[in-house]
């Protein structure tokens, strides 16, 4: 038996270790590092219709409590990435995530019926923090509206399951997961970044030329175990966690507030060996920590949350 192995909608995993949407690139990044085979799935960046070249520079900002940016989904295409991108991870033995963005929901469909023609992707992350256009610039995931009809529109033209990636910066965040679920979406991704902002004390100007940008790190892992943690007493399709994630006892607690997988995100910029080093050490921490399988720990939650309702 294999002990880290977990089965999604769409996705039978390995393990539960996957890089988080922007952070790995089109799987190229890394590949002289090691086998991605190892991952439980791999996660693209996510998809426009057409090239997107980004913000204006710069788009990042390092610092000791985590990672602003501002990219501005930075991508060649769908076209180029279904032609091009996708065929060289076919290769391996390792579902691959494709991520759906856009700034209507026409947008997001077309995207999606295109990535779902290449026999590369076996699901799909919604990635819904962008703005609609149509309603002047409020975000996609802000609005439980808005998230539920975009998920009825795109679950309608889909041939893989799909996963809404929610924002943070909400209200109430449990209101919108429970949106995504009665369109019918399958999963649910979280949380993507906070949105923050640096000001530079020589210049007196921010420090993203974008002036905010997303954070993310250790700083918001504290804000994506609250919020996973409420999600998931409230709604019944499986989470795939994210936020701050660096260490195997991080990747333990997501379990423990509520995931059924993981993703790594900015851990990944500071070591790039990091998903390939935290599924290697998950066995050990399992036996001091006397957890049989990933999908008793995952059970076991799922029993506790139904004694806390």
């Amino acid at each position: 038996m294999n002990r880290l192995a977990v089965n999604l909608p769409g996705l039978e995993l390995k393990n539960p270790i996957m890089p988080a949407s922007g952070t790995f690139g089109f799987g190229e990044l890394h590949l002289d590092k090691y086998d991605y085979n190892l991952l439980g799935a791999i996660v693209i960046k996510s998809t426009t219709i057409d090239v997107r070249v980004g913000n204006a520079y710069p788009q990042y900002h390092h610092s000791e409590t985590g990672v602003l940016n501002a990219v501005g989904l930075k991508n060649p295409g769908v076209d180029v990435i279904v032609t091009e991108k996708l065929p060289a991870l076919a290769r391996f033995d390792t579902p691959v995530i494709a991520s759906v963005a856009g700034t209507t929901i026409e947008e997001y469909c077309e995207v999606t019926k295109r990535l779902c023609q290449s026999p590369t992707v076996r699901a799909l992350e919604i990635n819904v923090s962008c703005p609609n256009v149509k309603e002047g610039g409020l975000t996609f995931g802000a609005s439980p509206e808005l998230v539920y009809d975009i998920t009825k529109a795109v679950k309608a033209v889909a041939t893989v399951p799909i996963y809404i990636k929610l924002t943070p910066n909400v209200t109430d965040i449990v209101a919108i997961a429970q949106a995504a679920e009665k369109a019918g979406a399958d999963g649910i991704s979280m949380i993507n970044t906070v949105l923050g902002m640096s000001i530079n004390l020589e210049s007196r100007k921010p420090v993203l030329a974008n002036k905010t940008g997303g954070l993310s790190g250790a700083a918001i892992k504290p804000i994506a175990i609250r919020m996973v943690y409420q999600v998931a007493r409230a709604v019944s399709i499986p989470i795939i966690g994210m936020g701050g994630i660096s260490t195997v006892d991080d990747v333990l607690e997501m379990f423990l507030a509520g995931a059924s997988a993981v993703a790594i995100g900015t851990a990944n910029y500071a070591n790039p060996m990091i998903c390939k080093e935290l599924i290697e050490a998950l066995p050990k921490r399992m036996d001091e920590l006397g957890i049989a399988s990933i999908k008793a720990l995952i059970k076991e939650v799922k029993e506790g949350q139904k004694n806390d309702n």
